[in-house]
């Protein structure tokens, strides 16, 4: 059901009839979108700044009167409210008068006025009093912020409300070249008007209003409706999901993290056995791994962990005790080769210093 644009009370003398303000017109326009056309994605238009080009928040928006070109006064927010007018809940009738007496250019746009409950008999009273008078009610009624000048007429069973203009909106006809005079300062000769009125006459007829389309809406909605049966539709390419914050919102997208969590939950056990195994012989090999530091590090470190293996091997068996001697010896003769050449290599060197003495 549709939902009331405003609600108070449709006031006259000292009766007050409790209604609420409805919508008496709707939009047929087709609503066509504006897209980029090399990859069809709708166009977005941005608050810029005219100066730098950068989007401007709207926290750093503020509303002006440009009181002459290029020259502004910004009005803050409790200006504006300060010269709105004091809000109520009302449909105040000023004056009853004919309907004749108003121009049609002061009528603008229709609105139904509902009774409330337990109001009808109220309702029906002003109704049946506007019929037999054959008059309309002038009023003004404040929505939202702004003031409007208004007639409650009667319409059938309804008491409709028409939005009026203030005589300031409606451009004086004498701003126009219209001509002037009568029909023979135009050479309008009497048989001429006797035809034109004759031609009217037999193109009269009652008011029909179903007998009026909107023709371009409906060869519109034909050629957008053969489009689409023919598959020669334009759609819009998918956009990957994002996970994060929601940029109207600023709420975490929770239902995509629990998605993607039931997700991984749901990998088969082998997979994920195998994974843990990997992952838990690379830490193995990451501990074993020596720091290089220095050569000299290295090798004491590597001579530290053959004589760990050695006697490790030696307590296992005698022979690889017997062969930890053999080795042993043989390590400590090449040692003693290794000293006496270097004797003998010193030795040498002395001689051939005193031979050149000498000589």
């Amino acid at each position: 059901m549709a939902r009331p644009i405003w609600t108070g009370t449709l006031s006259f003398g000292l009766l007050n009839i409790p209604v609420s303000l409805m919508a008496g017109e709707r939009r047929t326009d087709i609503s066509l979108r504006m897209l980029d056309s090399r990859d069809q994605t709708p166009i977005r238009y941005e608050r810029v700044n005219s100066s730098t080009g950068e989007e401007v928040a709207w926290k750093d928006i503020v509303k002006a009167f440009e009181y002459d070109k290029g020259s502004y006064v910004v009005l803050e927010p409790e200006d504006i409210r300060s010269a709105a007018p004091e809000s109520h809940d009302a449909i105040e009738v000023e004056s009853f008068i004919e309907a004749s007496q108003i121009d049609p250019r002061y009528f603008e746009k229709p609105y139904v006025l509902v009774p409330a409950k337990k109001a009808e008999k109220g309702y029906v009273l002003l109704r049946e009093a506007l019929n037999a008078t054959g008059r309309i009610g002038v009023a003004r009624v404040v929505i939202r912020t702004r003031e409007s000048l208004c007639a409650v007429i009667p319409h059938s069973d309804a008491l409709l409300l028409l939005m009026m203009r203030f005589p300031q909106e409606l451009v004086d006809i004498d701003e126009y070249r219209i001509p002037e005079g009568k029909p023979e300062d135009y050479r309008i000769t009497a048989k001429e008007q006797k035809i034109s009125e004759q031609l009217i006459e037999a193109m009269s007829g009652d008011w029909d209003p179903e007998e009026y389309h909107d023709e371009f809406r409906q060869r519109l909605h034909d050629v957008i409706a053969k489009r689409v049966k023919d598959q020669k539709v334009v759609e819009r390419p998918e956009e990957e999901p994002q996970v994060g914050e929601d940029a109207a919102t600023n709420v975490v997208d929770f239902m995509s993290l629990l998605q993607k969590s039931i997700e991984r939950k749901q990998r088969t056990p082998a997979a994920e056995k195998t994974a843990t195994s990997k992952s838990a012989r690379k830490a193995a090999a990451a501990k074993k791994k020596p720091a290089a530091k220095s050569p000299a590090g290295k090798t004491k470190k590597t001579e530290a962990g053959s004589d760990a293996k050695t006697k490790a091997s030696s307590a296992k068996s005698p022979k690889a005790k017997k062969s930890a001697s053999g080795k042993s010896k043989g390590a400590a003769a090449k040692a003693k080769g290794a000293e006496g050449s270097r004797s003998i290599a010193k030795s040498t060197a002395k001689g051939a210093v005193k031979r050149r003495n000498v000589a």
